[in-house]
C-alpha cells in the first residue's frame, strides 16, 4: 500500500519523543496525556490527564462553554451558574438595557431565578467528545490527486461525518483541520439554547480603563458577567427559552481558589481561542503589514469617530450603539498594536530568515523534494492576492461597515423567492426577516448610518483601484459630480430600508420590482456583484494554490523540526494552555508586577474622564478597605494577574485554573508589547491578563449586595497554589460548610438590584 507523504509526515510526528514548551501552544485537551502532561506536572499540576478531559466520566472539560460561538464561559455551581467576561456578555446586558432601567450602566443581579434575563438566540456548547478522523478524511488521498478533487472529497466527507455525528439532531457536530489541512478533527456538542443574564456589574467596574487601557497592563477592569443555563426537566437541551426549563446540572463545576496566586504558581486556562495564524508564511506577514491592517485601522477609525461624536451627543443613542461601539474599537486598537509590534519585533524578517533555512534544508535531500514547490507556489499566489486585497478590505471594512448596506444584504433571500414566485419561498423569507429587522432597528441611528455612509464608501471610492471599482462609483461621479455625501442624501431619503415601519410595510406586500428600484438595494447589489464577478474568481483561485502550497509548507516544516511539537493554530475549537503566573519586562528600566490591587482604582480614577470614573459605592468600601473575606494575605484587596498562558481572541472568559483544578481568575485581554501573538509567539513578552476571582466575588457580594450568588458556588481554602512560586497560604476566610454543593440544595436569599448612578463611560473591549 502506498503511503503519500503527508501520511508519512504524520506517521513520523506520532512516532518522535514529545517536547513542549509550556509557554507557546493551545493544545488539543484529547492529546494531553500523551504530550503535555509530564511538563504540567513538573509546573505545579496536581490532576491527572482523564480529570482533564474524560469522555466516559467528568472532567475539566465538562465545566467550560463555548458562549454564543464568540467567548468561553465556565460552570461555577450545580445549578448552571456561569462565569463569563462583561465584555461577552455586553450585547446581553446592552439588549435587556433600556433608558428607564439602564442596567449596562447602572449594574444589575437577579435577586431570585425568576429575575434572571431571557436572551433570545444565545446558546453554549458544551463538548461531548472529540476525535481523529484524520484517516478518513484522508484515505485514498494521494500527492497525485488533483486539488480541487482532493477538496472536494474531503469536504463530502467532512459533511457526512458531522451530520453522522448529530444522531438526528441531537448533538452538534462538526470536522475542522488543522496544521494547514494535513490533519483533521471531530467535534461534538450538546447546544443548549436557553441562557439567562444572571448579574453584571457597573459599566463603570466591567470597562473601566475603556479604550486607554484595552490591550494594556496594567489593569483594573472587573471584566465579568454572569449567566445561567436552562435545560428541560430531563437535563437535556432545549433550541430556546421554554416553559418548565429548569436550571441545567452540569456534569462538573469548578470550585473557586480563595487562596489566592503567587509569582510562578501553575495556571492553565481552558477555552476557545478563535484564530491564530503562526504558520502564516512571511509573504503573507508583509501584506498584513503593509496593507490589511492600515485598511482595518483607517476605516474603522472613521467609523468610530463618526459614532462617537453622534453617542456623546444623545445618551439614548449612546446606549444603542454601546455594543456595536465596543465591538469594532476592540479590534481597531489590536490592528494598530499588532502593526507596531510587527515592526519592533521584525516579525517578517524572522519569517524570511526561517524560510530560508526550510529551503536549504529541502534542497540538502532528494527525498525532500516533495516540500520543493511549496515556498515559490506561496511568493507566486500572494502576487495576485496584493492586486485584489485592497478591493476585499474595503467590501468587508468600507461597504458592508455600513448598517443600510448589511441590512439590504439581508433581503437577498428573499429577492430570490420573489424571482422564483414561489409562494411558500415568499413567505418563509419574509417571516424570516420579521425578527432581525426588529433587532436592527432597536439599536439603529439613520442619520448616524448616512455619515458613516458617506465617509466609508468615499473612501472607498479613493482607496481602490478604479478598474476594481463597483459601477455605483461611475453614477455618483456622473450625477453627484463625485460627492459621496450628495449621493448619500438620495440614498436616504428615497430608501425605504431606513425604517423598521417602511421595512415591514414592504414585508407586508414584497414586490421585486421596489426592492432592486430601492437606492441602499442598488448599492448593495453593485458592491456585491463587482465582488462576486470581478474579484472573487481571481482570489479564490490564488487562494487554491494556496492551500496545497501552505499545506507542504506546514508539513516540511513539522519534519524539518521533528523534535518541536507543534500545537496547532487556534479554530475556534476546544483547547488548553498552561504556564506560570509571571511578571515580565516590557521595555528597557520598565518591570510589570503579576498583580494588581484596589490601590490602583483609586489611583486612576478620575471624574472628569468617563474611562475612569469609580462608582461612589466602590470608592468608598475600597477607601474603607471593607474587603471582607477577600483581601489577600497583606489586607489588600486583588484586581488583577498575568500569566504567561498562550490565548488570543475566543478566549475571552476563559477560566485560569491553578493545579488544583480550582478557579482563580477569569482571562479577558493581551498585552500591548506581544499584539503579534497571532501571528508569532514571544514568551518574555506575551501575557494573559485576568481578572483575580476574589474581586469578582467582592464585587458581587459587596458591591453588588448579592452574596445568594457566591453562595451558590463552592469555595475553597486549600492553601498555596501549587507551582515553583507557591509560598505560604494567607488568612482568607471561607464557607466551610460549601465543600459539596454538588450534594445539597442550595437555597437562594434574597437580594435586590443595585443601581449605582455614574458619567456615562468610553466602550472598550478585549479578546
Amino acid at each position: 500500500m502506498r503511503t503519500n507523504h503527508w501520511a508519512k509526515a504524520l506517521l513520523l510526528t506520532l512516532l518522535l519523543p514529545f517536547t513542549a514548551s509550556a509557554d507557546e501552544g493551545m493544545w488539543l485537551p484529547m492529546f494531553i496525556k500523551r504530550l503535555n502532561q509530564a511538563d504540567m506536572q513538573k509546573k505545579g499540576l496536581k490532576l491527572t490527564a482523564e480529570e482533564i478531559y474524560d469522555v466516559n466520566n467528568a472532567s475539566l472539560k465538562d465545566a467550560v462553554v463555548q458562549l454564543g460561538g464568540f467567548c468561553t464561559g465556565e460552570f461555577v455551581s450545580s445549578q448552571g451558574l456561569l462565569l463569563t467576561n462583561h465584555h461577552c456578555g455586553y450585547d446581553a446586558i446592552q439588549s435587556n438595557s433600556t433608558p428607564q432601567d439602564n442596567i449596562l450602566q447602572n449594574g444589575f443581579y437577579a435577586a431570585t431565578k425568576a429575575d434572571e434575563k431571557k436572551n433570545p438566540g444565545l446558546f453554549v456548547d458544551i463538548l461531548v467528545r472529540m476525535e481523529d478522523v484524520t484517516g478518513k478524511m484522508l484515505e485514498g488521498i494521494t500527492a497525485a490527486t488533483p486539488e480541487a478533487e482532493r477538496m472536494a472529497t474531503i469536504q463530502k466527507r467532512q459533511r457526512e461525518t458531522a451530520e453522522a455525528a448529530k444522531e438526528n439532531g441531537q448533538y452538534v457536530a462538526y470536522v475542522r483541520d488543522m496544521f494547514g489541512g494535513n490533519e483533521y478533527y471531530l467535534f461534538i456538542y450538546q447546544r443548549f439554547g436557553d441562557v439567562r443574564l444572571v448579574g453584571a456589574p457597573p459599566e463603570a467596574v466591567g470597562k473601566f480603563g475603556g479604550d486607554t487601557d484595552n490591550w494594556m497592563w496594567p489593569r483594573h477592569t472587573g471584566d465579568f458577567s454572569m449567566f445561567r443555563v436552562y435545560a428541560d426537566k430531563n437535563n437535556k437541551p432545549t433550541a430556546g427559552t421554554q416553559e418548565g426549563n429548569v436550571p441545567y446540572v452540569p456534569k462538573k463545576h469548578l470550585p473557586v481558589a480563595m487562596q489566592g496566586i503567587q509569582e510562578g504558581d501553575f495556571a492553565m486556562v481552558f477555552g476557545f481561542p478563535g484564530r491564530t495564524q503562526r504558520f502564516l508564511p512571511a509573504a503573507g506577514l508583509q501584506l498584513t503589514l503593509d496593507e490589511s491592517n492600515p485598511a482595518r485601522i483607517k476605516l474603522r477609525d472613521t467609523r468610530l469617530k463618526i459614532w462617537k461624536a453622534d453617542m456623546d451627543k444623545n445618551p439614548d443613542l449612546r446606549l444603542q450603539y454601546a455594543s456595536k461601539y465596543a465591538n469594532i474599537a476592540n479590534y481597531w486598537k489590536y490592528f494598530i498594536g499588532q502593526n507596531e509590534g510587527m515592526n519592533r519585533l521584525k516579525t517578517v524578517d524572522t519569517k524570511k530568515a526561517e524560510e530560508v533555512a526550510l529551503a536549504q534544508w529541502i534542497a540538502q535531500d532528494p527525498a525532500r523534494q516533495q516540500y520543493a514547490e511549496a515556498l515559490p507556489a506561496i511568493e507566486e499566489a500572494y502576487k495576485t492576492v496584493r492586486q485584489y486585497n485592497l478591493s476585499s478590505q474595503y467590501v468587508n471594512e468600507g461597504a458592508f461597515g455600513t448598517e443600510i448596506v448589511t441590512l439590504a444584504a439581508r433581503m437577498m433571500p428573499l429577492a430570490g423567492a420573489l424571482k422564483s414566485g414561489d409562494k411558500g419561498a415568499i413567505s418563509k423569507a419574509t417571516e424570516a426577516l420579521r425578527e432581525p429587522v426588529k433587532d436592527y432597528f432597536k439599536d439603529y441611528s439613520a442619520p448616524t448610518d448616512q455619515k458613516v455612509f458617506a465617509a466609508l464608501m468615499n473612501l472607498y471610492m479613493q482607496d481602490v483601484p478604479a478598474a476594481q471599482q463597483p459601477d455605483v462609483f461611475a453614477t455618483v461621479k456622473k450625477q453627484y459630480g463625485g460627492s459621496m455625501s450628495k449621493c448619500a442624501d438620495y440614498v436616504f431619503s428615497n430608501s425605504f430600508l431606513t425604517s423598521e415601519a417602511k421595512v415591514n410595510a414592504f414585508l407586508a406586500n414584497p414586490s421585486l420590482a421596489k426592492l432592486e428600484a430601492d437606492p441602499a438595494y442598488k448599492t448593495y447589489q453593485s458592491v456585491y456583484s463587482n465582488y462576486v464577478q470581478n474579484i472573487a474568481p481571481k482570489v479564490q483561485a490564488a487562494q487554491a494554490g494556496l492551500a496545497r502550497a501552505n499545506r507542504l509548507y506546514v508539513a516540511a516544516l513539522r519534519e524539518k523540526n521533528s523534535q518541536k511539537v507543534y500545537s496547532p493554530d487556534a479554530n475556534s475549537t476546544i483547547r488548553l494552555s498552561y504556564g506560570t503566573v509571571r511578571s515580565y519586562n516590557g521595555r528597557d528600566a520598565v518591570n510589570y508586577n503579576y498583580k494588581t490591587t484596589a490601590q490602583g482604582i483609586l489611583e486612576k480614577e478620575d471624574p472628569t474622564n468617563p474611562e475612569f470614573v469609580v462608582p461612589a459605592k466602590e470608592l468608598a468600601l475600597i477607601k474603607a478597605k471593607d474587603f471582607g473575606r477577600y483581601a489577600d494575605k497583606d489586607g489588600n484587596l486583588p484586581v488583577g494577574f498575568i500569566t504567561d498562558n498562550d490565548i488570543t481572541g475566543g478566549n475571552s472568559g476563559s477560566p485560569v485554573i491553578n493545579g488544583r483544578g480550582e478557579l482563580i481568575g477569569l482571562a479577558f485581554d493581551g498585552n500591548w508589547e506581544a499584539m503579534t501573538g497571532d501571528l508569532a509567539y514571544d514568551p518574555e513578552l506575551k501575557r494573559c491578563i485576568n481578572v483575580d476571582i476574589r474581586y469578582v466575588l467582592w464585587c458581587v457580594e459587596k458591591l453588588g449586595g448579592a452574596k445568594h450568588l457566591v453562595d451558590e458556588m463552592t469555595l475553597q481554602n486549600n492553601g498555596p497554589n501549587p507551582g515553583v512560586g507557591a509560598a505560604s497560604a494567607n488568612s482568607d476566610t471561607m464557607n466551610a460548610d460549601m465543600s459539596d454543593v454538588e450534594k445539597m440544595k442550595v437555597k437562594t436569599e434574597k437580594g435586590g438590584k443595585t443601581k449605582i448612578k455614574r458619567k456615562k463611560s468610553k466602550d472598550s473591549a478585549a479578546l
